[in-house]
């Protein structure tokens, strides 16, 4: 058994995935803020339709994040914990570790991220249903993140047989709610919305419920998991993971049917890729995390070239909650001076400038952070 992992701080295949997932982050929120555009792909709306390829990858290329941040805290979580039981940690203080820290990202959600959103105006903030107010109730990524990480708390003495099947409990849940509901008309309680589908009432929008979200991140800890067996035998199993998951995502894709949520409306290659996202569909999650272990695997056979020029990756991955704070408010901050929008082509240097701004700030805050205590607040961040 390879146990070569209690000595290592961080893995670096884990952080530069995460910092990969950050900076592809960077360009949906700074099409959101600077290019003005930031289509959604809810399971009872229409897919959005683009006029070209370029705009269409300027979306497709971020899919991968919110899978990979859920599946990655997934696998955090049980490397955490695993290092702070060989600190004298006892289970009910990681229990109370997680909660906080769940809780904390939920508060966030609320008090930090969403007036970010608001530097972009009523017209984008509004724009998941079509309607013109402004969300003051918004339960993203972050609220998603937090309720996983507390519910994640609660089974992380499961095997990780048991996790896999939670996680694909909780994924196709999500595909027979949509198929039993067909139009978000009848969702009228907010607890079905925070809990299982994505939906616009009033002025509580709900993107990331906690169920479906959550299948990722019980795969994540049933991969970390295999992490604490045997390092380069699991980074393995991505490989074949990987390539098994695009297989069954270009099947489906060509069956049609369950799993797909929305169907290919042409025979072009946007139409077949353009998924949806809200809540995951099954293909969504199949081609998403497809990519992710691929490019998990490329990462752990390449740590001695991250060390070398993979820097900003390690940076960014290593401060990936401060990073996705400071991004929000960099970049709104940085579309007021387009209040018209600009187009996405002229969108990617303001991209650009937005992540050399922010390398220096994640770097120092990295430091910073691995100074303080292992329980810690700044920790967290």
């Amino acid at each position: 058994m390879d146990r070569s992992y209690k000595n290592i701080e961080r893995l670096l295949a884990l952080d530069a995935l995460r910092g990969l997932i950050m900076i592809l982050m960077a360009v949906d929120h700074a099409s959101y803020f600077i290019a003005k555009r930031h289509p959604s792909e809810f399971w009872d709306l229409p897919l959005p339709q683009y006029q070209d390829g370029l705009a269409f990858l300027t979306r497709f290329v971020t899919h991968v994040c919110a899978p990979g941040f859920f599946f990655l805290m997934g696998v955090g979580m049980v490397l955490l914990a695993e290092r702070r039981r060989h600190s004298g940690w006892s289970e009910v203080r990681i229990l109370r570790h997680f909660v906080l820290r769940g809780l904390l990202l939920i508060s966030l959600q609320f008090l930090v991220e969403n007036p970010a959103w608001m530097l972009a105006g009523p017209e984008i903030s509004g724009e998941a249903s079509g309607a013109a107010e402004i969300i003051v109730i918004y339960a993203g990524v972050l609220y998603g993140l937090g309720a996983s990480m507390v519910t994640g708390s609660i089974f992380l003495g499961l095997s990780s047989g048991w996790l896999l099947l939670l996680s694909a409990v909780a994924t196709l849940s999500a595909q027979i709610l949509v198929s039993s509901y067909g139009h978000a008309g009848g969702l009228s309680s907010s607890l079905i919305q925070l809990l299982l589908l994505p939906q616009q009432t009033g002025i509580l929008l709900v993107k990331y419920p906690l169920v479906p979200w959550f299948g990722l991140t019980a795969l994540g800890m049933a991969f970390g998991k295999q992490l604490l067996r045997n390092q380069a035998q699991t980074y393995r199993w991505a490989l074949t993971a990987g390539i098994a998951f695009l297989v069954i995502f270009t099947i489906l894709r060509l069956w049609g049917g369950f799993g797909n949520t929305h169907q290919p409306v042409s025979d072009g290659w946007i139409s077949f890729l353009n998924v949806t996202k809200y809540p995951p569909s099954l293909v969504f999650v199949l081609l998403t995390m497809g990519l992710n272990f691929l490019f998990l695997f490329g990462f752990s056979h390449a740590e001695a070239q991250l060390v070398v020029w993979g820097k900003p990756l390690i940076s960014f991955g290593r401060t990936a909650l401060f990073f996705y704070i400071v991004h929000l408010y960099l970049y709104g901050l940085m579309g007021i001076f387009f209040p018209h929008g600009t187009g996405i082509l002229q969108m990617y240097p303001v991209w650009l400038l937005g992540l050399m701004i922010l390398y220096p700030i994640c770097t120092w805050y990295g430091r910073f952070k691995s100074e303080r205590a292992p329980d810690s607040i700044w920790r967290f961040f």
